[in-house]
């Protein structure tokens, strides 16, 4: 089975229960992680214990391996804490053609983000946009730059990037004229020396992956767990500049099976029954929550200084929406139309919430009960399968 778990609208959907659920119905499969990086917080609760997953898979409890495809952003540096959190010592292998998160881009993202005031973007302030632009620049780090090599090597390479390229992107921004915690730690060599040695006691806990075709081609069953939500594309410019870095949908999906030659059997879009945003940005149908449901504490989505605090919609419309949905699925037939096999309805809906709503899907125009929801002409010609979850909050 090779199946995709995406969010159909602004993240916090229930994705990594999405993944818990299919890794606990395979014997094993290998997770994905294909787009994004740590700035992902999928929290999965199994067996009373409740887990907030960024690099490692939400399959973890189901004994899922993970693999970091070289379209992710692994942040080597803050591995290592989340792994031995996590404990059982799960099974990540890493291709080395991945692109590396390192300190540099953290501190950029940081200092610009905080000089926006209150015209922030919403940024996690992971450093994921700043590694994009850097690596699409020439100035790329990626595994192949530090699995196997030495602290120093590494050490050097980060201040090679740091001296070419890290300079000039400080001109082009205006932080070198806007000194700040960030940028006064950008000229420090103890933060690369002390970030490749970490880095390397990271990589020692992974298993470097040359051929990543074959790879893919050699596992049984495959999820890919997206990070981010559908609407949150880096080229969805109804949205911008409040988006990711990244392509949150089937895009780097579709990219991995052609070159390993694989099909896709399933893609599951994950969504709440209602919408949140969290972070600055347009959010249609905006509304309390209390107008919504018996909304649960967010344990997970807490305010923090970065994305702000979490927010509540409903649904545009029923017509709308699958229209994310069509666009994303065409998007990716473009790029590969071997994507799937003659399955006639390949996208299954994984609907989370019902609790918080009395099994109700919200729409602006009023709720609609889940079943009635289902059976709609313009709904079940396009779902093949759906997944009910009245589980807590998880995303």
């Amino acid at each position: 089975m090779i199946a995709a778990v995406i969010g159909k609208n602004f993240g916090d959907e229930g994705k990594g229960l999405a993944v818990d659920y299919f890794s606990g119905r395979l014997p094993y499969c290998m997770v994905v992680k294909h787009n994004g990086g740590a700035q992902a917080g999928h929290t999965v609760v199994h067996r009373g214990r409740r887990f907030v997953f960024h690099q490692l898979s939400s399959g973890s409890f189901r004994g899922a391996g993970t693999y970091l495809a070289s379209t992710y952003y692994p942040d080597l540096y803050k591995f290592r804490e989340e792994y031995d959190l996590f404990g059982n010592k799960p099974d990540v292998s890493c291709s080395m053609d991945a692109p590396l998160i390192f300190p540099d881009d953290v501190l950029i993202n940081m200092a610009l983000e905080e000089r926006r005031g209150d015209k922030r973007h919403g940024s996690c302030g992971m450093g994921i946009n700043e590694g994009n632009i850097r690596t699409e620049a020439g100035a790329g780090l990626f595994a192949r730059d530090v699995f196997g090599m030495s602290a120093e090597s590494v050490a050097a390479k980060m201040a090679g990037i740091r001296e070419g390229y890290g300079r000039k992107r400080l001109r082009e921004t205006g932080l070198d004229a806007c000194p700040s915690e960030y940028t006064e730690m950008l000229s420090s060599p103890n933060v690369l020396i002390n970030a490749a040695e970490e880095m390397l006691k990271a990589a020692e806990l992974i298993n470097p992956v040359e051929d990543e075709a074959a790879f893919l081609r050699e596992q049984e069953n495959i999820i890919f767990e997206t990070g981010q939500g559908l609407l949150l594309d880096a080229d969805n410019e109804t949205y911008a500049p409040h988006v990711s870095a990244s392509k949150t949908g089937l895009h780097n999906v579709a990219l991995l099976l052609k070159d390993a030659g694989l099909i896709l059997d399933e893609a599951c879009y994950v969504t709440r029954t209602y919408v949140t945003r969290h972070g600055a940005g347009f959010l249609p149908c905006e509304t309390a929550k209390e107008k919504i449901g018996n909304i649960a504490e967010d344990k997970t989505n807490i305010t923090n200084n970065w994305q702000g605090a979490i927010r509540y919609a409903k649904h545009a419309s029923l017509n709308d929406f699958l229209t994310p949905v069509q666009k994303d699925l065409r998007d990716a037939y473009s790029i590969y139309p071997g994507l799937t096999s003659e399955v006639e309805k390949p996208v299954s809906l994984f609907i989370t919430h019902l609790n918080e709503t009395d099994s109700k899907i919200v729409f602006e125009e009023g709720s609609m009960d889940v079943c009635d929801f289902l059976s709609d002409p313009g709904i079940s010609a396009f779902i093949g399968a759906h997944y009910l979850s009245e589980s807590e909050g998880l995303s």
